[in-house]
């Protein structure tokens, strides 16, 4: 029950610092990538996308802590969004070209360490509370 907790308040911090960022300052997170946003149509999808759907999974996440019915819901979740983050990513880098990508190595690593220990989480004890 610890650890499973523990992850999920450090993806939810992650998740809410991220989102911030790309809804607050989104021309100059999106920039950490290499994406320019050139219109203001542009701006607002990142800050959206990129801020609004991480400020509302770590919202789901901070609802999960607080009913232990919704943990094993949560994991399950992190588990498939971050594997087909890292499964996308992975097929993104092979078609363009991306062994220099740095930015995609490093996100793709933390994709895939947090869908490994979201799944271990899940499977160490099958109702975690």
């Amino acid at each position: 029950m610890l650890p499973v907790r523990l992850f999920l308040i450090v993806q939810i911090l992650l998740l809410a610092g991220f989102g911030l960022a790309y809804f607050i300052r989104p021309q100059e997170t999106a920039n950490l990538s290499g994406m320019l946003l050139m219109e203001p149509a542009a701006i607002t999808d990142v800050r959206a996308y990129y801020g609004g759907l991480q400020l509302g999974l770590a919202a789901w996440l901070g609802l999960a802590l607080a009913r232990s019915e919704l943990l094993r819901p949560a994991l399950m979740l992190l588990v498939l969004l971050y594997a087909s983050l890292c499964v996308a990513r992975i097929g993104g880098m092979w078609l363009d070209g991306g062994a220099q990508q740095t930015f995609n190595l490093y996100a793709m690593l933390f994709e895939g360490v947090s869908a490994g220990l979201a799944f271990w989480l899940l499977r160490r004890d099958s109702t975690p509370t």
